[in-house]
């Protein structure tokens, strides 16, 4: 049976659900992709935080040594775009990364950049997932940007969650977990899929400037932004 009347069959049989508020028959229905927050300017130069006025280092950052040069993400993280981010890592819905793109590119710039890596996860979570949702977004980022995927990292170390630990406890728990997987393009677009606190982005672009990266951009779906 081909992939079309297979899909067809599995429509008929288990209908497609909103990953955010179960109704519908699309994987985010237009209420629920309406409602997602998209993160326009004003933002902060450098983390992409939501700003009253542009900035060139905003309260989050300032004052933190960070390993990329700026980051940027499509959507706030809350409501809706948590119940994405959880259908997506945890229930294996796969098809999302298509959605969590075409919302990158909608409101992100193309970066300046030569090819698109992205955050490796932990390999007994992404074993147990069955899959890598920052991989997932970066092949489809790369896509549509024209652009290849190179496998520029690796993780050094296993790390404990990131949940429930503030922001000095998150920097402590990523320092050193990641480390350069091979030959570097000069210009490199980092892809993760969700912007927390940037702890996580930090030491993966840190590790990519240790290797001799120039200039390291974050872009994440979501980011989670203080009111």
């Amino acid at each position: 049976m081909g992939t079309a009347p297979t899909k067809l069959l599995l429509d008929l049989v288990l209908p497609e659900r909103c990953a955010a508020c179960g109704r519908g028959e699309k994987a985010v229905c237009a209420a629920c992709l309406a409602g997602l927050e998209r993160l326009h300017p004003p933002l902060c130069a450098r983390c992409g935080m939501s700003t009253a006025w542009p900035v060139e280092r905003c309260a989050d950052c300032a004052g933190r040594r960070l390993g990329f040069e700026a980051a940027r993400s499509a959507v706030r993280y809350e409501g809706a775009a948590r119940a994405l981010v959880a259908a997506w890592k945890e229930r294996g819905l796969r098809r999302l990364a298509e959605t969590a793109a075409e919302l990158v590119v909608e409101v992100v710039p193309r970066p300046a950049v030569d090819a698109v890596a992205f955050v490796p996860g932990d390999a007994a979570r992404t074993l147990w997932r069955g899959h890598s949702t920052a991989e997932a977004l970066a092949r489809e980022l790369a896509d549509r940007w024209g652009l290849e995927v190179v496998p520029a990292l690796a993780r050094a170390r296993s790390v404990p969650r990131q949940r429930g630990l503030s922001r000095a406890e998150r920097r402590r728990n990523v320092r050193g977990a990641f480390r350069s997987a091979g030959p570097l393009p000069a210009r490199i677009a980092l892809v993760d899929d969700v912007y927390t606190t940037g702890a996580t982005a930090s030491a993966a672009a840190a590790a990519l400037r240790s290797a001799g990266a120039c200039s390291v951009h974050v872009a994440t779906f979501a980011r989670a932004v203080r009111r």
